[in-house]
């Protein structure tokens, strides 16, 4: 198996069921414009977490990491027409290119891009009691992954999902050894999940056009 047999599957999946759009790829080519880092989601990937927040009926989202807003845009477009989506992003420049695709999505009403370090905005939003929300897809820096998990339980509910991204890490997540502080973030974060028991959750391993890496879904059970 080799990357070029799974890019190649996986861009035969997105012809059939995640093909293009002109929101979509202007969102993508925004982002390599600013030389943004190429890491947003795959369409393949996108519609998954479409698929999950139309599934589940979420009518709230919050996003941790936006980069250039095109994970944003697959899941502010699972959102009723009265739904609200609450993304957070560090880069002042990273959040005004995705602010500018969200736009351009026909998107800017149901979407709000809070700019800053996302503890100090997740403080801001327990403090404000914004939530609780249906859906939160953790997807930031991995180092801090244990901390925003311990926030999106602050800021769910019963029946609310918590997505996070990345946590694979080309297959060192295993590694008990790792000294690199992104794996160990992912560990810690996984090993939370697991001790918690008002959380029931699954880790998925994934390969396609973004590598071998995977994610994990996390159900709120009280």
């Amino acid at each position: 198996m080799t990357q070029d047999l799974w890019t190649s599957v996986d861009q035969y999946f997105d012809g059939l069921f995640a093909p293009s759009d002109a929101a979509l790829d202007a969102a993508l080519k925004a982002t390599a414009d600013a030389n943004m880092p190429q890491i947003s989601v795959s369409p393949s990937q996108g519609k998954l977490l479409y698929l999950l927040a139309r599934a589940h009926g979420v009518r709230s989202i919050l996003e941790i990491g936006t980069l250039g807003g095109y994970s944003t845009i697959w899941l502010a477009r699972a959102l009723p027409p009265e739904g609200h989506l609450i993304t957070l992003e560090l880069a002042p420049s990273h959040a005004a290119v995705a602010s500018a695709n969200i736009a351009r999505a026909g998107l800017a009403e149901r979407v709000e891009v809070r700019v800053g370090r996302a503890s100090t905005s997740l403080s801001q939003l327990v403090e404000t009691s914004a939530g609780p929300f249906d859906l939160v897809f953790i997807d930031a820096d991995k180092v801090s992954t244990p901390e925003y998990l311990i926030w999106a339980k602050r800021l769910t509910k019963p029946g609310s999902l918590i997505i996070i991204d990345n946590v694979v890490r080309g297959g060192a997540v295993s590694d008990p050894t790792s000294s690199d502080p992104n794996v160990q973030g992912i560990q810690r974060a996984l090993a939370l999940l697991a001790e918690d028991p008002l959380l029931e959750a699954v880790a998925l391993q994934t390969v396609g056009s973004k590598g071998y890496d995977g994610l994990t879904i996390a159900l709120v059970t009280g």
